[in-house]
């Protein structure tokens, strides 16, 4: 017995079975639900070894960095901004109340009350002075404009912590997780509300920002968004059926169906443990519609061929029997085009087509076996009521229906002007191809809110005022230290070998170099000063010896720190200042910034100082000065301990993929014309620059991936009409499709970001079902009637109309996603009801005037002798 024998033999012989099956599957999938982990970070869109990611997360280890959420108030309403007396008061209760947050990290949170202020001490000439910008809240104008002033002077805090116009002050509040940033979002919105209650006549706007609380807030959202849109999407669905078949037997099946699959592949996801991102969050929206169009297909085309009175189990047998193969290439064919996916390198992609994937194939195979085991449990009196609402029935009765009669004429006018037609299409395919060429690969996690959501709001709002709420980190690195380690160790081993009565201090120094043996240059240095010292004290006879070599571990000391001598500091300032004149980023920050605030203090204060220390010893000095400020740490998150990395920290204004890709542009065209000094390398990192190497990696394994499922979905067709000709006409409608919508998303100028290049997949899926079942039905047709203009006629009343419906049942069903607040959500709506109107009309229109235009039908239409007489049983058993 064959697989669909014995499915259908299962369902109508055990029907009950079936359902207590099913019934136990969807409960026992249900129960993982509760479980569910929501993940909307873009770093997860990689893999955790991916080298971009791994780099990233080492940056932020080495130079201590944590991800912000950026509180921003501003009043453009006080003369004075935001440097009144209400205003920094409220900025001081916000921030001391921030600081005892959990989550928080404390120490690196930077506001007007955590910062230093940096000034020459007036009673120590050539002495600097460290002192809280504003320890306690001004209480007069006087004091708030003398924050004024002292904020002005820091060029490490303009644009940073205050708006260079003075109408925006900010918080930046490094979190432990972004996990965290829902939870203290809506913490700091409670202070904030408390603090309009306080002060309504301060006339302050707060505003938070960032990329963690935007994703987060998004997955939280998202979760919410999940649960209202689906069954939304679903009940739409429903109605329309309804009002379309008027038959609560008819379309009972097809949503119990559906229902089945979206709970069953849902619990299966979450019950592996894996995490619902932005795109599992859509199985259930992709899935509906390809759930319900078979099941409709066989109640319509067994309502048809049922006689009242009659077990359904023969008509049942015969319907199965002909719908089977269609059906299961086109849940084959749209299988693979999720499938596909897993052939993409970021793994929630794949983790999405990979389980729409099983989905749609559980789908078949619940349309197989619920459906028959649902109509054989019917009453004779409902079966005959189902009779009632015949699709045949309703072809004869409709024939002066709005769509009979457009369907009638899209006949006649395909035939009469198929030569027009195909010119017509060839031509809209030529410029979707020049469409195409036009899209621009694109996203930012703001932009997933629709342009009123606070966040877009809060983000426009602090960008217009401050250098930019995206971070991206530039680090130069000094490599070959190995090398100079091993040079190091040799001569210093040839010194001691130099020097006379010598044995003993190289046996004691080659036991200390052993100890030593896996530092890295820089510790090993360090630690090999203390152990010389003390071998200096403890061996007074060779104290001659061990000093030596102590003065020349102290000099290779000094010079090892890379980033403190005047060549790597002057190519660093040189990139800086070149950034800072470029209008692509906002401002920049570094160890250089650093230095030449605090050693233009040392000088004097006077402006003509601010530049860098003439030498090596003199910036070492300066850094020294600055370790007695209250945030002596703030240096660690600029250079690393051992001084032989840096990071720049760039702000800029548009977290866009565009923008970031623009300033990578920049610095390799500068690099380019500046070539880096040698032995030294440089690297990006920050969450802004990762959500450009995913969506590179993105784009290029979404092309991988379409081109070779497009291949196999031409293999399939090849083998399922058994005939080149009418693989490559079920090709069309997917073809044009996809190169239609792609090309109106490039003229519409809408960027290819996430949810567009999936939707790919469900292009490739949906588009050629409609073409294999009119294909299917078009040549048993022709074989039973032989003339072409009958295969017509017949061809615009069912089988044209089961299509049309469909279409609009799915594209109709999911415009309550189109109200949707967030924005992937609308683009999937939008889109989806693109891709059902797009293919549906190029099958029902385009594929038969090409068809009209071949001339040899017999030979076109040819069936296999086993096709003949499998067509010809299938009618006898009715």
């Amino acid at each position: 017995m064959g697989l669909r024998a014995w499915l259908v033999a299962l369902a109508m012989e055990k029907p009950k079975q079936v359902f207590f099956g099913v019934i136990a599957l969807v409960v026992l999938a249900g129960l993982q639900i509760p479980s569910i982990k929501v993940d909307t970070d873009p770093e997860n869109m990689l893999p955790h070894d991916q080298v971009d990611r791994v780099f990233h997360d080492e940056v932020k280890k080495r130079f201590s960095l944590y991800d912000s959420i950026i509180v921003g108030v501003v009043n453009t309403q006080n003369p004075q901004g935001v440097y009144n007396p209400q205003t920094l008061q409220d900025l001081h209760k916000l921030s001391s109340a921030v600081q005892s947050m959990k989550g928080v990290i404390r120490q690196d949170l930077m506001s007007l009350d955590t910062v230093d202020n940096i000034s020459q001490s007036s009673n120590q000439p050539g002495a600097i002075r460290f002192e809280w910008m504003m320890k306690s809240a001004p209480t007069t104008q006087a004091q708030a404009d003398q924050i004024k002033a002292s904020v002005e002077n820091l060029p490490l805090l303009q644009n940073t912590l205050v708006s260079g116009d003075g109408k925006a002050a900010g918080i930046y509040i490094p979190i432990e997780s972004k996990s965290e940033s829902y939870r203290l979002s809506k913490e700091i919105q409670t202070v904030i509300d408390q603090l309009n209650v306080e002060s309504p006549a301060a006339d302050n706007e707060f505003y938070m920002a960032g990329l963690p609380v935007a994703e987060d807030t998004f997955g939280v959202e998202m979760f919410i968004q999940m649960a209202i849109s689906a069954p939304l999407a679903g009940l739409m669905i429903f109605i329309l059926m309804w009002v379309f078949f008027r038959s609560m037997l008819l379309i009972t099946a097809p949503m119990l169906v559906a229902m089945a699959a979206v709970i069953i592949t849902m619990g299966l996801l979450i019950g592996q443990g894996y995490t619902v991102h932005i795109m599992s969050s859509m199985i259930p929206i992709f899935l509906m519609p390809i759930a319900v169009v078979d099941s409709v297909h066989i109640l319509s085309e067994f309502s048809d061929r049922y006689k009242p009175g009659d077990k359904p189990n023969a008509a049942l047998k015969a319907v199965v029997g002909h719908l089977f193969t269609p059906m299961f290439y086109t849940s084959i064919t749209s299988a693979v085009g999720f499938a596909s996916l897993a052939f993409t390198p970021i793994p929630p992609v794949q983790i999405f087509g990979l389980h729409v994937a099983f989905g749609i194939l559980l789908a078949f195979v619940l349309t197989v076996t619920l459906v028959p085991a649902y109509i054989v449990s019917l009453s004779p009196a409902r079966l005959a009521a189902l009779k009632d609402h015949s699709l045949s029935e309703q072809v004869h009765e409709d024939n002066t229906s709005l769509l009979s009669r457009l369907l009638a004429m899209t006949g006649r006018f395909s035939i009469a002007k198929s030569k027009t037609l195909v010119m017509v299409f060839v031509a809209v395919t030529l410029v979707s191809i020049y469409g195409l060429t036009t899209i621009q690969i694109n996203d930012n996690p703001v932009r997933w809110f629709k342009e009123d959501h606070r966040l877009r709001i809060a983000d426009r709002v602090m960008n217009e005022h401050f250098s930019g709420t995206y971070d991206a980190f530039l680090v130069l690195e000094r490599t070959g230290l190995d090398e100079q380690k091993t040079e190091f160790l040799a001569y210093l081993r040839k010194q001691v070998n130099a020097r006379e009565n010598a044995q003993a201090v190289t046996d004691k120094l080659d036991s200390i170099l052993r100890t030593l043996e896996g530092e890295d240059y820089s510790t090993l240095l360090q630690k090999l000063t203390y152990q010389l010292d003390d071998a200096a004290y403890e061996d007074s006879a060779h104290e001659a010896h061990w000093m030596a070599l102590l003065d020349t571990v102290e000099q290779a000391q000094s010079s090892s720190k890379y980033f403190l001598t005047p060549s790597a500091l002057g190519y660093l300032n040189d990139l800086q200042l070149f950034l800072d004149d470029s209008a692509l980023v906002g401002k920049s920050n570094s160890l250089v910034t650093l230095l030449k605030t605090v050693y233009r203090e040392l000088q004097g204060g006077d402006p003509a100082h601010y530049k860098l220390p003439d030498n090596s010893n003199a910036a070492a000095q300066t850094i020294l000065s600055f370790q007695s400020s209250h945030r002596p740490d703030d240096l660690w998150h600029m250079v690393t301990p051992d001084f032989n990395a840096t990071a720049l920290w760039l702000q800029l204004k548009s977290g866009d993929n565009q923008e970031m890709s623009r300033v990578i542009k920049l610095v390799d065209d500068y690099v380019s014309e500046h070539p880096l000094p040698a032995n030294v390398e440089m690297n990006w990192a920050g969450l802004t620059y990762i959500n450009v190497v995913w969506q590179e990696q993105m784009v290029t394994g979404m092309l991988s991936s379409l081109t070779s499922a497009f291949f196999m979905v031409l293999v399939m067709m090849f083998v399922l009409f058994r005939s080149i000709k009418l693989g490559l006409l079920a090709m069309l409608p997917l073809t044009v499709t996809i190169l239609f919508i792609y090309g109106l998303i490039g003229f519409v100028g809408k960027d290819y970001d996430m949810p567009i290049a999936v939707l790919s997949a469900l292009t490739l899926g949906l588009s050629v079902d409609f073409a294999i079942h009119f294909l299917e039905r078009c040549r048993t047709t022709y074989q039973e009637s032989g003339s072409w203009p009958s295969t017509v006629t017949e061809m615009y009343k069912g089988p044209a109309r089961a299509i049309s419906r469909n279409a609009v049942v799915v594209a109709i069903g999911f415009t309550p996603l189109l109200f949707a607040p967030l924005v992937p959500y609308i683009t999937v709506g939008f889109f989806l009801a693109m891709i059902m109107a797009v293919s549906a009309v190029v099958t029902v229109v385009l594929l038969p005037a090409v068809i009209n235009d071949i001339k040899d039908k017999d030979k076109l239409f040819a069936m296999s002798e086993d096709d003949r007489l499998k067509s010809i049983q299938e009618k006898n058993n009715v």
